[in-house]
């Protein structure tokens, strides 16, 4: 392991007990931790370059604890549970999770250069007067892992919450981190290009029907260096949709979705899959 500050920490997590510490390790060496007395850890969706199918990034995401590393989804359930103080303390300890269970393994995954993706969730946009990103990259820095290969996920934004989109995006930046942007469609993504400048857009891949303005938002993306990744593709038909597009446009894109891949606690995938490939 490269990452020998964290791995002495792991070495303390393992003689700890789930009474003991808010996140301790399993018997197989997995980071856990608990919320409203849900035991949680990490699941882990590869995001693949669609062209090559190569894996280019990991998507941390919370489940429960399954013995058949297939735990459900915990968030709406915790989060709608809880006070706004509660929901921050939740994506904390879940961005927290994420990282140690992330860099734990990536030494020895064959795409060990992969980044880790991690949502912010909307309450911590609104709640957090503060320095957006520094509580997380002081754990990152005593940790010593590499910023760099984290990309910190904002959800998309009302018209009205701009501002606060502007503030929360510059804080991160400011920090040192990447950052994508979830937008509802491509007509909002364009809108939101120059002032923001994200590292990456993220869009919904069953939402492909206005083609213009979505082969509009490839291209101007792609002239400003921001990539382009489209979650949720689920069937073969989409899969070709966004080859067309991709084509079309003359650039390179990103997908996410269960008919490439399920989330598992392991980085693995050392192949392109079929679909994709």
């Amino acid at each position: 392991m490269s990452f020998p500050v964290l791995q002495k920490y792991l070495a303390r997590l393992s003689d700890a007990t789930g009474a003991a510490t808010s996140i301790w390790l399993d018997h197989e060496g997995k980071a856990q931790g608990r919320f409203f007395n849900c035991t949680m850890s990490s699941a882990f969706q590869p995001v693949r370059q669609l062209e090559t199918g190569a894996i280019h990034a990991y998507e941390g995401l919370a489940r429960s604890v399954s013995a058949q590393d297939m735990g459900l989804s915990l968030w709406k359930l915790l989060d709608h549970a809880a006070s706004d103080d509660e929901s921050i303390e939740l994506d904390r300890l879940c961005r927290m999770l994420h990282a140690i269970n992330f860099f734990r393994q990536a030494d020895s995954a064959p795409n060990a250069d992969a980044d880790l993706y991690l949502n912010v969730h909307d309450r911590l946009l609104s709640a957090v007067s503060s320095n957006h990103g520094h509580a997380f990259r002081r754990i990152l820095d005593a940790l010593e892992l590499p910023l760099s290969r984290i990309v910190l996920q904002l959800p998309a934004a009302t018209p009205q919450q701009g501002w606060l989109l502007n503030y929360v995006s510059d804080n991160y930046r400011r920090n040192g981190f990447r950052f994508a942007v979830n937008v509802a469609s491509a007509p909002d993504g364009l809108q939101v290009l120059d002032r923001l400048r994200p590292d990456v857009f993220k869009l919904d891949a069953r939402e492909l029907h206005d083609t213009e303005n979505v082969l509009a938002l490839l291209r101007r993306s792609a002239e400003a260096n921001v990539s382009v990744l489209f979650k949720r593709v689920e069937t073969p038909q989409t899969l070709t949709v966004l080859r067309q597009l991709g084509d079309a446009a003359g650039v390179p894109l990103l997908a996410q979705g269960y008919l490439l891949d399920e989330p598992r606690a392991a980085l693995l995938q050392p192949e392109p899959v079929a679909a994709a490939a």
